[in-house]
Parts: structure tokens; C-alpha cells; sequence
């Protein structure tokens, strides 16, 4: 599992005083960059000199308690499956300051050659990577 902490920022939040819904697939890209981050170059490298990037195919998420300016969210990621084009990560976010569960969030992501959209096989250091975060699914 990789753990990630990110603050929640004044601009994250709506109306309700609470993180607007669809930021919560921002603080899960934010630490998937982390966790590329462990690659010679970071994520950058990854999608700007090698081309490939990991476009998402599908995502569930389950909110079950607010985050809120001032809170710092904890997002820790696991890896469910990897298979040759394709991961299922597993999100489980969570407030910092009390550790209530916030959010689990399921995303497929496929590689792909980004100048193509084509998928490709997961590059060997990529896969040794995230097996690193292979766990059993919850």
C-alpha cells in the first residue's frame, strides 16, 4: 500500500463547505503521481518522454464521510489487480486528523502509447512498481 497525504485547499471545497465530489478523483490522481514518483523521472517522465500514460476505463466511488477546508486528506493506494494493459487501484481515503473513513474509490486505468490512444503492455519497471502494492481485494 502507498500512502499519500494532501491537504484540502479553500478552492476544493462548494457551497456545503465540504470537498465538491469529483475533486475526490483529483486527490486520487495527485497520488498516483506520487506514487510514479518511485520511477527514474516521476510521472512526468513517464507520460512526457516514454509517451505512456494510464487513461482511466472506469471508476466507482463510495462517500462516506465529508472532508472539509482545513483537513488533510490521507489517500492510501493499493493495487487489486494487474494485468497485462491494465491495474485496478484501490483508494481508501480518510481524514488525518481523526482517521474516519471518507471515500474507497475503484478506478481501472488501461497503459497506453499516448500519441496513438492505443493500449500497450505495462512496461516492466512500472509492473515492478505496482506489484510492490498488489494486495487481496477487500
Amino acid at each position: 500500500m502507498f500512502r499519500y497525504e494532501r491537504p484540502v485547499r479553500f478552492a476544493d471545497v462548494d457551497a456545503a463547505r465540504i470537498v465538491f465530489f469529483a475533486r475526490y478523483l483529483e486527490y486520487c490522481h495527485d497520488a498516483l503521481e506520487a506514487l510514479f514518483g518511485q520511477l527514474p523521472g516521476g510521472y512526468a517522465a513517464l507520460t512526457m518522454e516514454r509517451d505512456v500514460g494510464i487513461p482511466s476505463v472506469h471508476v466507482e466511488v463510495d462517500y462516506r464521510a465529508p472532508l472539509a477546508y482545513g483537513d488533510v486528506a490521507v489517500i492510501e493506494v493499493s493495487v487489486e489487480a494487474l494485468g497485462t494493459k491494465s491495474v485496478t487501484f484501490r483508494h481508501a481515503l480518510s481524514r488525518l486528523r481523526d482517521g474516519v473513513a471518507c471515500a474507497t474509490v475503484r478506478q481501472v486505468v488501461v497503459t497506453a502509447r499516448l500519441r496513438e490512444f492505443a493500449s500497450v503492455p505495462i512496461p516492466d519497471d512500472v509492473r515492478a512498481l505496482l506489484a510492490r502494492h498488489l494486495v487481496e481485494p477487500p
